[in-house]
This record gives structure tokens, sequence and C-alpha cells, in this order.
């Protein structure tokens, strides 16, 4: 038997969920920053750039999955 959840329940599971996503994306733009900066890798400016873009694209999904979620609601 499944137990069924309030709106209330349903709204702070979707946001501790989505805060992850948001800290995963920053997390891996700052990671792609401090490569750029600290530049002891071959080519950091590139290296930094692809975790930058990458960190891009968790928010972008982030963005995507607030919509849905949204959509769905309203």
């Amino acid at each position: 038997m499944k137990k069924r959840l309030t709106q209330a329940e349903e709204f702070e599971i979707m946001k501790l969920v989505l805060d992850k996503f948001l800290w995963l994306g920053i997390a891996i733009m700052g990671i792609g920053v401090y490569i750029m900066v600290a530049g002891k890798m071959a080519d950091p400016v590139v290296r930094g750039l692809g975790f930058i873009i990458a960190g891009a694209i968790v928010l972008i999904l982030f963005m995507m999955l607030l919509v849905k979620e949204y959509e769905i609601i309203k």
C-alpha cells in the first residue's frame, strides 16, 4: 500500500532535492574558476572552462526540473 503525501510534505522533499542540484552546479562552477585562477595544470583556461560549462549544464537541468514541476502543479 502506497503512502500519500500532503502538498506540504511533497514540497519539502522537492526543496531538498532541488537544493542539492543547486549546490552541485555552483560547486562544479567554483572548481572551474579555481582551476582557471590557480593555473597549475596544462592549459588551465580550457580545463576551467570545461568545468564551468558542466556546472552550467547542471543548473540548466535544475531550471528545467523547476519549470516542469511548476507546470504540473499549476
